[in-house]
């Protein structure tokens, strides 16, 4: 079955093209041709699974060779796919996940006219998430990478009869082209240096490449990183991203999109490894985020949108975790998988408080939600639980080991990182348990055109499965260590060591900063009436409704001034280059004219012509003769 895992690309993307090809013809039923793509890749990926496991840790990597792709010149480069515990893990959760997601989609996306398209669209986001995480290449990879940009594209702005939905989805392309550069320089870089993309020689040339030259990869990938998964200073397309219906959120937020930037900083470490200063900058823009997330997140009153700026945080857990080295891989994938359950669930469960809510989205309107929707709220309430690290749920076996390891170093560095991921924590359990109590406690706060309800089983089973993972997955992959050693084979063998403060000391303190932050939420947004209307709020809290004036950033720093330089240079174009072809062309052009008049067709003027030619001629000679 290793040897057949291209069908995990195959199958989802020939169905994509099957329901796009075959029309409205599929209308009636080509939901279903979706779902079951999804989950014949997840069969697919489970039986390889369970064949890689019977092997020994040093044999859990398969090379899957597919076709000479780019032979020619210096660069020679087949199309293959590897299979290891690192990209097995991606391919479980994308599959899993996505399949729920696929049938939450059959009843979300019920009375919508477009949903095979929609379908098709989905199995192309599966598709092209799983090449990127089976590629073995940089470049393969990249198609992939190209794919997920492209798919996202078209989910966000599904419903694009909306301008303020198309243009969501043109700024989520633009960013994303903005952080392509970076791994299309890293690619150029490693040609340049190494003459190879593919993994194997460009990690084997690595242990003799200079500092300078691996820093320089390490630091380019990280712009790839910091676009696809919507970290600083690229996050500003996250929060728009949620124009596009509710499962598409759950699948860019929890499975695929914005966790691509986690698996390539981690596939990179060898790279890594040497390269100390851009290791370090990647754990400092994660720590940086994942702040930053949580203060936006404290600030919306959009459920989804909280949990986006949720989700921006919680990947900067994991990007700081990367940065760590060895020590943080196996932990930022651990999280990765955990939040990947616990986020889908929440998200799921924002669009059924959606489908039972007319559409609303500010949290604000809802309140007592518990009463109505009973499943959803017991769905949440442990995806919530989750994210917050309450023991024994997942968040806490991933999350927690995240902070301990970030406590880890020399001089300022672990009080730093480690202090960033302890306050993250608090600000976490404030913002997910005011958005919690907002939308499921407290009064009432429905419009007279809404009546709440539950959502039906196609929706509510996948929300319970997910609640399931959230709140045992952490701890079954955490006993005996299992989790960490299953990826030894990729991100080798992480040496113990002591954090600068006792690891019950940082367990206790993350715990005390949770609990007050659950404590604040539910006195001001539980216990208090919530008003209907947001009230004056100040400076800070008007920064971050509006994501930090990132926006305004990027447009006084980038685009303002890349306008002006267009303009500058067109009119530089017109005015001297065009001017001066336009003004050589005249000149000839009425030099021409000039020269034509004496074209008249009369034989008196050329003899007259031919007279003064000669006397010209005469005197010439006469002239040169004296």
């Amino acid at each position: 079955m290793l040897d057949l895992t291209w069908l995990l690309i195959a199958v989802p993307l020939a169905s994509s093209a099957f329901l796009l090809l075959g029309g409205k013809r599929l209308d009636p039923w080509g939901h279903w041709v979706g779902v079951a793509a999804s989950g014949t890749a997840f069969l697919v990926g489970l039986v390889a699974l369970i064949q890689m496991l019977g092997l020994d840790s040093h044999d859990r990597s398969h090379a899957v060779h597919l076709f000479s792709w780019i032979p020619g010149g210096e660069l020679n480069l087949d199309a293959g796919l590897l299979v290891d515990p690192l990209s097995m893990t991606f391919v479980m959760l994308v599959t899993f996940v996505g399949t729920l997601i696929h049938l939450y989609s059959v009843a979300y996306m019920e009375h919508d006219p477009s949903r095979r398209r929609f379908f098709a669209y989905l199995n192309l986001f599966v598709a092209a998430m799983l090449l990127l995480v089976l590629a073995d290449s940089y470049l393969l990879l990249f198609v992939g990478w190209e794919g997920v940009g492209l798919a996202s594209y078209l989910l966000i702005g599904f419903w694009n009869h909306k301008p303020e939905y198309a243009t969501a989805a043109n700024k989520a392309f633009v960013v994303n082209r903005v952080g392509d550069m970076g791994l299309i320089i890293a690619m150029g870089l490693m040609f340049t240096y190494f003459g190879a993309l593919d993994f194997e020689s460009v990690f084997a040339a690595a242990d003799g490449a200079t500092t300078a030259q691996l820093t320089a990869i390490g630091l380019a990938l990280l712009v790839a990183a910091c676009g696809k998964s919507a970290q600083f200073p690229l996050q500003s397309w996250l929060g728009d991203a949620m124009a596009g219906p509710t499962p598409v959120s759950a699948l860019i937020h929890a499975a695929t999109m914005v966790t691509a930037g986690v698996y390539l900083i981690v596939r990179s470490a060898p790279i890594y490894a040497g390269a100390p200063a851009a290791q370090t900058t990647v754990a400092a823009i994660g720590a940086f985020t994942l702040i930053l997330g949580a203060l936006i997140g404290m600030a919306k009153d959009d459920i989804k949108k909280a949990l986006a700026a949720s989700t921006m945080s919680q990947i900067g857990y994991m990007m700081l975790a990367a940065g760590l080295g060895p020590i943080g891989y196996a932990f930022a994938i651990f999280h990765l998988v955990t939040h990947g359950f616990f986020k889908a669930g929440m998200f799921l469960g924002a669009g059924s408080v959606m489908h039972g809510m007319n559409d609303q989205v500010d949290m604000r309107r809802f309140g007592a939600l518990r009463t109505a929707m009973v499943t959803t709220w017991v769905t949440f309430g442990l995806g919530w639980l989750a994210i917050l690290g309450v023991p024994p749920f997942s968040g806490f076996w991933s999350k927690d080991k995240i902070i301990e390891a970030a406590f880890v170093g020399e001089g300022a560095q672990p009080w730093i990182l480690g202090g960033a991921a302890l306050i993250g924590a608090g600000l976490t359990a404030f913002y997910m348990s005011r958005l919690f109590f907002m939308t499921f406690h407290g009064k009432a706060r429905w419009t007279d055109d809404q009546h709440p309800h539950e959502s039906p089983a196609l929706m509510t089973v996948p929300m319970i499965i997910l609640a399931v993972g959230s709140a045992f997955l952490g701890l079954f992959l955490a006993m005996g260590d299992r989790f960490s050693t299953w990826l030894e084979p990729v991100t080798g063998h992480a040496e113990h060591h002591e954090p600068v403060l006792p690891v019950p000391v940082i367990m206790i303190a993350t715990l005390v900063l949770v609990a007050l932050g659950v404590w604040a939420a539910w006195r001001k947004y539980g216990a208090a009436d919530v008003p209907e209307v947001a009230p004056a709020a100040s400076l800070a809290t008007i920064a971050a409704r509006n994501d930090m004036f990132q926006d305004s950033v990027n447009r006084g720093v980038f685009e303002r001034p890349g306008t002006h330089l267009t303009r500058t240079l067109v009119y530089a174009d017109a005015a001297l280059v065009d001017a001066a072809v336009d003004k050589t062309a005249g000149g000839w052009a009425r030099t021409g004219e000039s020269v034509r008049k004496t074209q008249n067709g009369q034989v008196r003027s050329y003899a007259l012509t031919m007279l003064v030619g000669l006397v010209i001629v005469i005197l010439v000679v006469v002239q040169g003769g004296l």
